[in-house]
């Protein structure tokens, strides 16, 4: 079921919407593991991630 608070589908896995959480300071290893090696970054927050599925608007390095 979507969340209708959500900007957008998939928005709950995306960096931006974790690091809201504290997402980085509860899960340290698991957020390393999301910008390891990142390959793209997003044109909203400017944050950096492995996959484009954990951005907004994702854009390969």
């Amino acid at each position: 079921m979507e969340n209708k608070d959500m900007p957008h589908p998939e928005h709950d896995k995306h960096l931006c919407y974790l690091n809201n959480l504290r997402f980085q300071a509860t899960n340290a290893e698991d957020y390393k593991a999301l910008i390891k090696n990142a390959q793209y970054y997003c044109q909203n927050c400017g944050r950096a991630a492995a996959s484009n599925k954990n951005l907004c608007k994702p854009v390969k390095i």
